[in-house]
């Protein structure tokens, strides 16, 4: 096998693909198709259930695409990751108040960071579920602030990016720094191995 498909805008996702050898092409969306949609939590879901979902969700529509634009066959690699106070999704912020209302929540507390990767060969799939905890240090209102101001919380789970100036607030990790960055390396590595990827 000589490379695999990308079904992500994240270049994050696709810097640690790199890290891993594998050869990729992206598998982006239509403008017609509503990505955002499949992102919608449903009610009293759990934060796994909800990334799962949204995961297989995601490679469902890049299989159809890959189907649709005649393209040559290779196996198709998805991934969403999201955060969790308690049972209490965090997604994308919304705006910049909706921002700096997560990070204040986060402030001096413990939370998850839940990374579903999911990957298609022929009628195969393969999924995997990373989960990492992060505790965050105590956030005054100017950092706050400040960290919004920069615009690094925007389009984030949970507002934050562990790559980020962020990483300053963290005060533990316990799991995947990768998974948590949006690609768990070690998870993604065993299900190219599953379909004869030589990593």
């Amino acid at each position: 096998m000589t490379f695999i498909y990308l079904a992500s805008q994240s270049p994050r996702r696709a810097q640690l693909l790199n890290q891993l050898g594998v050869k990729h092409a992206l598998l982006l969306a239509d403008a017609g198709e509503d990505a955002e949609a499949l992102e919608v939590v449903l009610p009293n879901e759990a934060p796994a259930t909800y990334v799962q979902r949204v995961t297989a969700l995601k490679l469902d529509a890049a299989v159809e695409r890959l189907r649709q634009r005649r393209l040559a066959d290779a196996p198709v690699l998805c991934a969403d990751t999201t955060v969790a106070l308690g049972r209490t999704i965090l997604g994308k912020p919304a705006d910049e108040q909706d921002a700096a209302r997560m990070l204040r929540q986060l402030s001096g507390r413990t939370h998850r960071v839940l990374t579903a990767v999911a990957l298609q060969q022929g009628a195969h799939r393969h999924a995997a579920l990373s989960v990492s905890r992060v505790r965050f240090a105590p956030m005054t209102e100017a950092q706050v602030a400040r960290y919004v101001a920069s615009g690094d919380p925007l389009g984030k789970a949970g507002a934050y990016a562990i790559q980020g100036a962020a990483a300053g607030f963290v005060a533990h990790i316990s799991g995947s720094h990768s998974g948590i960055m949006g690609l768990p390396m070690f998870e993604t590595a065993q299900l190219l191995r599953a379909i004869g990827f030589d990593l």
